[in-house]
């Protein structure tokens, strides 16, 4: 398995998805059953396959990512080629996670307690994979608003 097995949750919403995955494996419903119960291990195999193929097509079409904690805003914009990075840190105690926090922010935008920086990162061989880790560590798929935001402000 390459990335991680989707969650119950979201199997049940891909849940005509995957019967369509089954019938392109030639696998009925009766079928799909008997495996569960009788060769679970197989089963299994084609839960970890699907989730795969979930997973890369979702990574394909990602555009954008977010990492926001307490301090910090990491946007990416994901390029053919390579993701362009803009980081945010706020040098005080200052919580941009909450609505508070990220008033405090619009409003402090250019104090010397905000800081940005830009970088181009270079995929390894798989990026998918990279994209996959960033989500693993708490980033998520946006439009990429804040990007783009950010961009126009500091270019």
């Amino acid at each position: 398995m390459k990335y991680s097995r989707l969650t119950k949750e979201q199997f049940e919403e891909l849940h005509q998805e995957f019967i369509n995955f089954l019938a392109t494996q030639s696998i009925t419903a009766d079928e799909w059953a008997n495996l569960k119960v009788n060769k679970p291990e197989l089963a299994e195999t084609e839960l970890d396959v699907f989730s795969d193929l979930i997973w890369e097509g979702v990574l394909n079409k990602a555009e954008y990512l977010e990492h926001i904690s307490a301090q910090h805003m990491y946007l990416f914009k994901l390029g053919e080629d390579n993701m362009q990075a803009i980081v945010l840190n706020v040098k005080n105690d200052m919580d941009i996670t909450t609505n508070e926090g990220y008033n405090w922010l619009r409003e402090h935008l250019m104090d010397d307690s905000v800081e940005f920086f830009q970088a181009d990162k270079a995929y390894s061989e798989d990026k998918n994979l990279d994209k996959f880790k960033m989500i693993e560590q708490g980033a998520v798929i946006t439009k990429g608003d804040l990007f783009k935001y950010f961009n126009k402000l500091i270019s």
